[in-house]
């Protein structure tokens, strides 16, 4: 058979894949799928990790392609494989079960947060850094670790601009700000948030990791003090003397609709009314549909009502989420096949990750949880890692939440914690990094933040992990 006759078939194979099918999927048994359905999922996470390092100018052109074509190496021979009615159904229950809401959720926070703008001048001190390090950890909660940091990480570097050593405030600005403190509810973090798509209730994260999170965080703090404190006083700061701009917050509305954020998604959490759809085998939860057109609105609200001024003053744009829009698309259609063979638990092709973390009676090992899930999360991206790892451990929230609340807790607190290992461990980390090189301050290489995160962070979650998991 021709080459050409081979292209014209993948390529008709490809059209029917996206024509709107009437009929479901029939459910795929993870036992019998092959390793190499794991291969376009490792190779997206890949291309997330080196291609910026190795070629950053290439991957900022054409993060977009990349994506989409990992996506369609998984799509096209699923499709060739299974059918086309399988493979669209499993396109369609990645969309909709978990990225759409994923990415509404994110644009919605992203959006709002971005018009609070905090105008005037702050002259940093030990204190007023620790101060503005507590306050966005508290926030990262409430407004998610991407929100945060961008409300907070500019009025920090304006306040220090006179300071010489500036790089420590940086790094642990993403250790606490946009990292551990989004650790207590689904708004914080994207893995939480994926946890609570998949069933865990909305405030089973604020108690369970409630410990390690006050833990972790006092601790980073008081180093951070005592680190601040020593450059402080290393140096002959000088401030002047003249009044400057008083403190305002500008965009106060957005704080408004911030609140509706929070009671939407308390509301998805709450109300369950019983009403589902049926989108080509994916079941839609009325309250959920309803969720998602309100953060919509939100966001066009926002939009509207913001001052322009403020979104000026955060030098807001689009690039980040739209970042995170695309190549999340790719990660969740690609992760696909990886569930479905977790789920099959050890009769799966992941059978030696099974082992690995529980013990011959087949329980589960939580530090082992913990640690995997985390040192995954480090160079990976936290949020399918999380998932990965709550597949493995069953995928069933409400046991999980339960009998099997220890392990639940290890697998949130290592995806969220250790997202903090690396630049790549969680998105805010690298707008973190490129809003203060945007400034002029010479940020720590990719090798040479893991040292800041060896020496600091690794003894730390030893700690954290032998006191509670």
């Amino acid at each position: 058979m021709s080459t050409s006759v081979n292209r014209r078939r993948l390529w008709q194979g490809l059209v029917l894949l996206l024509l709107p099918l009437t009929a479901s999927a029939a459910s795929l048994n993870g036992a019998t799928l092959s390793p190499l359905w794991a291969l376009p999922f490792a190779g997206i996470l890949l291309s997330i990790a080196i291609v910026p390092l190795i070629a950053p100018h290439a991957w900022h052109r054409h993060f977009g392609k990349i994506s989409a074509a990992w996506a369609l190496v998984f799509l096209v021979p699923f499709a060739v494989g299974f059918g086309t009615q399988v493979a669209f159904a499993t396109f369609v229950h990645a969309m909709l079960e978990e990225y759409v809401p994923f990415i509404i959720l994110l644009t919605a926070l992203f959006t709002v947060a971005g018009g609070i703008c905090l105008h005037g001048d702050l002259h940093g001190s030990p204190r007023l850094n620790t101060g503005l390090l507590a306050l966005g950890t508290l926030l990262a909660s409430i407004m998610g670790t991407t929100g945060a940091a961008m409300l907070l990480i500019r009025p920090l570097l304006r306040a220090n601009e006179h300071c010489k050593h500036v790089v420590h405030r940086v790094v642990f600005f993403i250790f606490l700000v946009a990292n551990a403190g989004g650790a207590l509810s689904p708004l914080g973090d994207p893995p939480l948030f994926l946890g609570f798509l998949n069933g865990v209730s909305f405030f089973w994260t604020t108690v369970h990791l409630a410990a390690p999170t006050l833990f972790i965080c006092v601790i980073l703090l008081a180093l951070f003090y005592a680190l601040d404190r020593y450059y402080f006083t290393k140096e002959k700061v000088v401030h002047r003397s003249e009044v400057k701009t008083p403190l305002s917050v500008d965009g106060k509305i957005n704080f408004v609709l911030l609140a509706a954020v929070v009671a939407l998604v308390l509301m998805s959490g709450l109300w369950k009314p019983g009403i589902e759809f049926d989108v080509f085998g994916t079941h839609v939860a009325l309250q959920n549909a309803v969720r998602d057109v309100l953060l919509v609105a939100v966001s066009l609200l926002s939009l509207a009502l913001t001052p322009k001024s403020a979104r000026a003053g955060n030098a807001f744009n689009w690039a980040p989420i739209e970042e995170v829009a695309k190549l999340f698309a790719a990660i969740f259609i690609t992760i696909a096949p990886v569930i479905m063979i977790l789920r099959a638990g050890a009769d799966g092709a992941f059978a030696g990750i099974v082992h690995m973390v529980t013990d011959a009676s087949g329980k589960p090992i939580d530090i082992a949880y913990f640690w995997a899930t985390g040192l995954l999360s480090s160079f990976l991206d936290n949020a399918p890692t999380y998932l990965v790892f709550f597949n493995l451990a069953g995928g069933d929230a409400p046991t999980l939440m339960t009998t099997g609340a220890s392990t639940l807790a290890a697998i949130s607190a290592g995806a969220v914690f250790m997202g903090a290992n690396s630049y790549i461990g969680n998105a805010p980390n690298f707008m973190v990094k490129a809003i203060a090189e945007s400034r002029g301050i010479v940020m720590p290489g990719f090798f040479a933040y893991l040292g800041w995160s060896a020496v600091i962070l690794l003894p730390l979650f030893l700690l954290t992990g032998w006191l509670f998991f």
